[in-house]
């Protein structure tokens, strides 16, 4: 299995989670993120990603690595980029520093199927019809003939992605070890929020 760097510098995000495989454009303005992809692009364009908790301000223990892929800098000092996530991590613990922003040491053991080809059978035919009127429900566009183009991961962790969830549902998505399992998970929390949604005849906020 690849070697990833077992410290990384983390991007804490709330409401914010990306899966391997996908692909999370992001507007950096604040001056320690600022400095952060600078110091990754410069190294080996790696860095994590991981909710922040909106109650304590704390962090979630499960985060994704991503490579930067394409990096802009803006007249306004802005840098946009686009981060191509790679496997999922644990993080193990806080690494003090003299930057501006955080780094952790973390673990990928935990997620090692992110990197080996899907061996399992999922029949997803009837997740991508609950969502499709999901979205239509409560008001979210997608283009549906581009969405299919995907292949079957690609097609789960984006839903998972940008789906109108919860902090805690997007967190529990991310954290589950499967394709299947997150699969799974995705299907039980459509099927609430339909259920929801045809009880109270209104829109999900």
């Amino acid at each position: 299995m690849k070697t990833f760097p077992n410290k990384i510098p983390i991007f804490p995000l709330s409401g914010v989670i990306y899966f391997p495989q996908t692909n999370l454009p992001l507007n950096i303005f604040e001056q320690r993120y600022l400095d952060l992809v600078n110091d990754c692009f410069r190294k080996d364009k790696l860095m994590g990603m991981i909710q922040s908790k909106r109650k304590d301000k704390g962090l979630y223990e499960v985060g994704c690595l991503g490579k930067i892929s394409d990096l802009q800098k803006s007249e306004d000092g802005r840098i946009l980029i686009n981060l191509t996530g790679i496997t999922r991590f644990q993080v193990l613990e806080e690494v003090k520093n003299s930057k501006l922003y955080r780094e952790f040491k973390v673990d990928y053991e935990k997620f090692n199927l992110d990197l080996k080809p899907i061996s399992e059978e999922i029949n997803t035919d009837s997740l991508m019809e609950k969502a499709e009127v999901f979205f239509k429900k409560v008001g979210l566009l997608l283009n549906w003939k581009e969405f299919n183009k995907l292949d079957k991961i690609q097609k789960i962790n984006t839903l998972a992605m940008i789906a109108p969830l919860s902090n805690e549902e997007k967190q529990t998505l991310l954290e589950s070890i499967s394709l299947k399992e997150k699969a799974k998970t995705l299907d039980d929390i459509i099927n609430f929020y339909l259920h929801e949604v045809n009880s109270n005849n209104q829109t999900i906020q």
